[in-house]
């Protein structure tokens, strides 16, 4: 059963949850703390919060966060090319090395 809840409540409940945001590790936890106090499903008041953010692009689209976890994964391989690559060259150069035979 979904309840509806006057824009100037979801406002003040966001505000508080943003103003206290530091104070914590992640979205959810001002959320359970300040919810119940104000009357609002902690769930409900978690979504409010994230979509505020993203209102006011504090906080990454869904498109953002896919972008960002591909450019990860490139990163990601291309450490390990380089590693690859590093170790080649280290190997060749010994082989190379006139001193080494």
């Amino acid at each position: 059963m979904s309840k509806r809840y006057p824009p100037e409540q979801r406002a003040r409940a966001v505000k508080m949850v943003l103003d206290h945001l530091d104070e914590y590790r992640s979205v959810y936890a001002p959320c359970q703390a300040i919810g119940p106090k104000v009357g609002v499903g902690v769930e409900s008041l978690r979504q409010w919060t994230v979509q505020a953010r993203i209102d006011a692009q504090q906080w990454p689209t869904s498109a953002e966060r896919q972008r960002i976890k591909d450019l990860e994964r490139e990163v990601r391989d291309l450490k390990e090319a380089n590693e690859i690559l590093k170790a080649a060259s280290i190997f060749f150069a010994r082989e190379l090395d006139p001193r080494h035979r």
